[in-house]
């Protein structure tokens, strides 16, 4: 089995409306699907990305109703990091959340961090040669749109090198160094890289 690339990652959320409100309204996704959690008919399932719902782009999210936030632990992801093309787009970002209620730190040159209101950690970095998986947003410019996922980070497990031939050898990911692996498609390709668990 190779992995081509990857299709979606999914979280859970306290408030769909809330949900909706700040990945469709505020970072300008496309909303588009809404479906049932098919193994709990009650709970929604958001899916967010470009325009044709591209892999590579997609967001999902569960809403179980007045969840509490979460705290990610060793072997979990707790940040996802957004493609943008360029410095200016972060600038224009960093704007764009600060209007609408939501502090965002400049962290690196090509790297802006900021929350959703679950404490969902996310970046917007400057794209490293993925081609662009684009949303339309009558208030974002197509410069500045968001252009897919680029990385995920996870905290690293009590022993990281026993995650290593289920990444590399069954999954397909080639090791990077320092707890970065790569899995590259035919089109698109995703890093994750281990950071020391808190």
């Amino acid at each position: 089995m190779r992995l081509e690339g990857l299709h979606h990652i999914t979280m859970i959320t306290g408030d769909a409306q809330a949900n909706v409100a700040f990945y469709a309204d505020v970072l300008g996704l496309r909303l588009v699907k809404k479906t049932v959690n098919f193994d709990q008919p009650d709970a929604y399932h958001l899916y967010y990305g470009d325009e044709q719902g591209s892999p590579g782009s997609i967001l999902t999210w569960f809403e179980f109703a007045g969840a509490a936030p979460g705290r990610p632990g060793a072997g979990m992801i707790h940040r996802i990091e957004l493609g943008v093309a360029g410095e200016a787009a972060l600038d224009f970002w960093a704007q764009r959340l600060a209007e609408h209620g939501h502090a965002a730190d400049r962290v690196a040159p090509d790297a802006l961090r900021f929350a959703d209101y679950d404490g969902l950690d996310l970046a917007l970095v400057v794209a490293q040669g993925n081609p662009p998986l684009r949303a339309e947003h009558p208030e974002i410019p197509g410069d500045f749109a968001i252009t897919g996922v680029e990385r995920v980070r996870a905290y690293a497990p009590d022993d990281p090198a026993r995650e290593e031939p289920l990444l590399a050898e069954t999954l397909g990911f080639a090791p990077q160094g320092g707890g970065a692996y790569r899995l590259q498609g035919e089109h698109r390709r995703v890093d994750l890289r281990y950071d020391p668990a808190p």
